[in-house]
């Protein structure tokens, strides 16, 4: 089958669409700590949030993203297996999205995350099959095939944790564990290596060759790191000393990736940077700087006191996945998107990324300033209804950029 029969533009758009849905529940978790609500189970609600932007938004995008990426580099493949792959990811997003939010953990909404990670089998499977295929000087199919990997690893923490919701095993030392595994090899695994891989491939198709060997280092210590530092975020664990050790070296590793990371941003800067559109170049700056941040609070997070602060109040927490989630992933795909639309047909709204953009920036503000809230700071009046204003901007920048995409022909390529 031609490579020319897949057309991801349709994927980026349900995508795209599925992150206003992500949105518009947020705003209502949001309106609910302010206001009552009562026909809405808030527990609930946040459980199917958080799934269905993992796998309605991110993995579908990405997936996209880089079943594109194969399509370009002339792979003869079956095409239509990932369209009915991404098919399938939708029925189960949509069905964990729904299950959640009507029964929480239950026979339904388990199933469909299990029928969810059994469809990220079968894509892990075929892309690595279609990624073997490509000799590519970005080095990206080495970026894409370790992604697969942790994605797949990934998956233990959520049977694991549906096997304790699934036995009522409330002991929360391991519910935790288990949250906290999945996330890191999501954000730190599958979402971040994903993102590395596409950039790089994109950076090298439009000229920039010069950085074989940062992007060789740079990714064997994020490879060699990435497992290691899940213990960062169970410090608060009584862990055994060798396992304290281990945490302490990836730590040490972070500052080797962040070293890494900025040469890297000098050569693009040097050479490719200007040349990118300024939506892209302005949401790629800005993933930049949240990569530099989350690094940096990795880093810290060695340091006990600071480790026990940062995992154990919440709003913290939550602003920390969210710098991740949104400040540099949803950042990078949104830019991403927007420069290989550029490259064909009219970017996204610029009005609309500015929204989102301000939207996430006041959030992560709110919620960092609730954090210090810990440490004898004064609280910041008002922060609540702050927080839902925010969530209602941010909904309202993304439902701009995904109108903006709909205006855009069906045909052709991405």
């Amino acid at each position: 089958m031609e490579a020319s029969t897949y057309n991801p533009k349709p994927w980026i758009r349900i995508a795209l669409i599925n992150f206003c849905i992500v949105a518009l529940a947020g705003i209502t978790l949001r309106y609910k700590i302010n206001f009552p609500l009562p026909s809405v189970n808030q527990k609930y609600l946040l459980h199917g949030h958080s799934h269905f932007a993992f796998s309605g938004w991110v993995a579908l995008a990405l997936m996209a993203l880089l079943v594109n990426y194969i399509q370009q580099q002339k792979v003869v493949t079956n095409y239509k297996k990932y369209n009915r792959i991404f098919l399938a990811n939708c029925v189960t997003a949509y069905g964990m999205l729904v299950s959640f939010i009507v029964q929480g953990y239950g026979p339904y909404s388990i199933l469909f995350s299990i029928l969810s990670i059994l469809v990220s089998y079968f894509f892990i499977l075929q892309a690595w099959r279609d990624l073997n295929n490509i000799s590519d000087g970005s080095y990206a199919p080495r970026w894409f095939r370790a992604a697969l990997i942790l994605w797949a690893v990934s998956s233990l923490g959520a049977f694991a944790l549906a096997y304790l919701m699934a036995n009522q095993i409330m002991v929360q030392d391991y519910y935790f564990a288990a949250s906290y595994f999945f996330l890191h090899f999501q954000y730190n695994g599958w979402f971040l290596f994903v993102c590395f891989g596409l950039l790089l491939s994109y950076l090298y198709s439009k000229g920039l060759t010069s950085s074989g060997p940062v992007n060789k280092t740079l990714f064997a210590v994020m490879a060699v790191s990435v497992g290691p530092t899940f213990f960062l975020s169970i410090l608060w664990l009584r862990l055994p000393h060798a396992l304290h050790l281990i945490a302490n070296i990836s730590a040490v590793l972070q500052l080797v990736v962040l070293i890494y990371f900025i040469r890297l941003a000098y050569l693009i800067k040097g050479t490719i940077l200007y040349r990118l559109t300024k939506t892209s170049r302005y949401l790629w700056i800005l993933a930049a700087i949240a990569f530099v941040i989350k690094i940096i609070l990795q880093m810290l997070s060695i340091i006990p006191v600071l480790s026990s602060y940062a995992f154990g109040f919440r709003p913290i927490v939550i602003g920390f996945l969210h710098l991740s989630f949104l400040g540099i992933i949803s950042f990078f795909i949104i830019g991403f998107i927007n420069q290989i639309l550029n490259d064909t047909y009219r970017p996204i709204s610029k009005r609309g990324v500015s929204v989102f953009v301000f939207g996430v920036l006041m959030q992560e503000i709110i919620l960092m300033s609730q954090g210090l809230e810990a440490i004898e700071f004064e609280p910041l009046p008002y922060a609540d209804i702050l927080l839902f204003v925010s969530a209602i901007i941010i909904g309202t920048g993304l439902i701009s950029i995904t109108i903006s995409t709909t205006r855009l022909k069906l045909s052709g390529k991405v």
